[in-house]
């Protein structure tokens, strides 16, 4: 037994831990979790503890029974619980019986495409802009259409009414040892956005699911509903994803952003991600609403980058310096898997370094004739990941598999019926 796990056990044992939440996400990025008492928590290190996978979706199929490995190092109070009988949080990987990690469990692959990244000298830095829509709840407490306010990008108080909600919401991330950096009303009625400060590939997506649970539950305390459906309302901005990342080599980063791309392994690896973002899209944009989104007030859908602004680029990269340098991809959304989208990222960029690829030249700042655009639906999107290479080798055939059934199954249902409908009815209550 490591320091690690013997310093959380005797945090339990001192603190009057009650409760004990191992939180994973399902293959499509819904979270979930299993509690359990304290004394099961050095079994759980030890031996994992197992879970109805035949409820849980992605997980039917599995070959055996699968376990839940707390990973020690991501333990956190949860302070919207109550202090007396404290309830604390761990993330957790998904292994088989013999506590080998199972091949589609999704931090898994993740951590596998940071240990490929690591091969190559680099470490990959991973920041979020994240945006959510706060809605009146019912008599009944449930959620309706009926947003928070009507405020404004960047408008105060008392147009803004989520100002402290938002605040709320910071402050618990700072407790449970996230770091978030800037927080705004955002552009549509009831819209805000959440920054966060960069980290390692790895806990930027266990930040990132935190942090859609933090924003539902104390939303939730307030009377309100918190939901990151890409596009709630059709003649309003939709919520989007930016994913800020930044290459380290040797301690350095190596995006020099203020005066351009001149690293060699960065351009590299930008046109990585160029080249491969059609592939990726069925996993960065996972619902058939995404693509409600993407093209429509300032959300990008041209395969291209740009400097000082993006237009309808998908990549931007802004006039920062030092560590802040950084590259953003401003298609995704919120309601992907993040450990699949980050692996994937990782590991697209990877093959720029490894096929050599010069980056090509810088976009303007309107579409031009004949750009490359991402897929106009989710249809279109998931026939572009079947036909890839590069999602066959990241991600094992049972999780394409089950992925592209459903999710063609949604695509069928979605175009067949009324889509707001199936939206309200399928995504709403749960992204």
């Amino acid at each position: 037994m490591d320091n690690t796990i013997s310093e959380v056990l005797s945090f339990v044992e001192e603190n009057d831990v009650k409760f004990i939440r191992l939180t994973f996400c399902d293959l499509f990025g819904v979270p979930k979790n299993v509690s359990i008492m304290p004394g099961e928590l050095e079994r759980a290190f030890t031996e994992g503890i197992s879970f109805e996978q035949s409820a849980v979706e992605g997980f039917q199929n599995a070959p055996s029974t699968l376990y839940l490995k707390p990973d020690a190092g991501t333990v956190s109070a949860l302070p919207w619980r109550p202090s007396a009988g404290r309830v604390i949080r761990f993330f957790c990987d998904i292994v088989t019986s013999d506590g080998t990690p199972y091949e589609g469990c999704a931090r898994s692959i993740l951590k596998r495409a940071v240990a490929h990244a690591a091969r190559h000298g680099l470490s990959c830095q991973v920041g979020t802009e994240c945006e959510f829509y706060l809605f009146k709840t019912d008599e009944f407490g449930e959620p309706t259409l009926t947003p928070h306010d009507h405020a404004g990008y960047a408008d105060i108080a008392p147009l803004d009414r989520g100002e402290n909600v938002r605040r709320e919401i910071c402050l618990t991330l700072e407790e449970m040892g996230f770091n978030p950096e800037t927080s705004h009303h955002e552009a549509g009625p009831g819209q805000n956005e959440i920054d966060f400060r960069f980290s390692d590939a790895l806990s930027a997506a266990d930040n990132l699911l935190a942090f859609r649970a933090a924003v539902k539950a104390i939303a939730a305390k307030h009377g309100l509903y918190a939901s990151f459906l890409p596009k709630p309302f059709p003649d309003r901005s939709g919520s989007g994803m930016h994913v800020n990342f930044s290459l380290v080599r040797n301690g350095k980063n190596i995006i020099h952003a203020a005066d351009g791309l001149h690293d060699p392994m960065s351009e590299q690896f930008v046109e990585g991600v160029l080249r491969h973002a059609p592939e990726m899209a069925a996993f960065l944009n996972p619902l058939p609403n995404s693509y409600r989104r993407l093209g429509q007030f300032e959300a990008p859908r041209g395969i291209g980058w740009a400097k000082n602004g993006a237009g309808p680029h998908i990549i931007h990269v802004p006039p920062a310096l030092g560590e802040q340098a950084r590259i953003e991809l401003r298609s995704p959304d919120p309601c992907c898997n993040p450990y699949l989208a980050f692996a994937l990222l990782l590991e697209a960029g990877l093959s720029g370094l490894e096929g050599g690829y010069p980056l090509r030249a810088q976009a303007g700042t309107e579409m031009a004739p004949g750009e490359e655009l991402l897929p106009e639906d989710l249809p279109a999107a998931l026939t572009t990941a079947g036909n890839s290479p590069l999602i066959a080798r990241v991600f094992p055939e049972s999780l394409r598999e089950t992925y592209f059934t459903r999710k063609r199954q949604e695509a069928e249902a979605y175009i067949a019926g009324d889509a707001a409908a199936y939206d309200f009815a399928h995504y709403f209550p749960y992204y």
